[in-house]
């Protein structure tokens, strides 16, 4: 893992591949739609209000991105939601959505992923059962939270010991 200095930009970046959590509940949308395409939406990083989802107006009036970092912040998360999305289907796993923070590299300014990736950011669905495999086991009390964050494991190291 290479680890650099960054200033966080304070605006979460979620991707979303089908309707679940926050956005059914917003939009009063079925869980499990399909998007026809992965839908970004931004929330402002600050816990106290509770990450209130934001607009690109509001990014670019408060001074929390430029429009260039706004663009380059979209098309990361959608690189990183194709990657991701084939490698978890690899593994018998839909990516259903997931979270992104980004940062600003204090010499560079080059703008770099600035979170980790684990199933406390994402939601993973397993592919034959529809199975909750993440946060949602532990968010909705559903149990078995430990051995589901296993099999994810189990899974993506079966997956990348193929690769070597």
């Amino acid at each position: 893992m290479l680890v650099r200095k960054v200033s966080i930009i304070p605006v979460e970046v979620v991707v979303r591949n089908r309707a679940a959590g926050s956005i059914c509940k917003r939009l009063g949308l079925e869980k499990g739609k399909p998007f026809s395409k992965p839908l970004i939406e931004f929330f402002l990083k600050d816990d106290a209000l509770g990450d209130p989802l934001i607009g690109e107006t509001q990014i670019l009036h408060f001074g929390w991105a430029s429009e260039t970092q706004i663009v380059h912040l979209k098309n990361q998360a959608l690189r990183v939601n194709e990657i991701l999305s084939a490698v978890f289907a690899e593994c018998q796993l839909e990516l259903v959505d997931f979270k992104l923070e980004f940062g600003v590299d204090e010499k560079t300014t080059e703008i770099l992923l600035a979170d980790e990736f684990t199933p406390d950011g994402c939601r993973l669905w397993d592919k034959k059962t529809g199975e909750s495999m993440d946060k949602d086991r532990f968010r909705h009390d559903m149990g078995n939270v430990t051995e589901s964050y296993q099999e994810v494991w189990k899974r993506l190291s079966q997956f990348f010991g193929r690769k070597r």
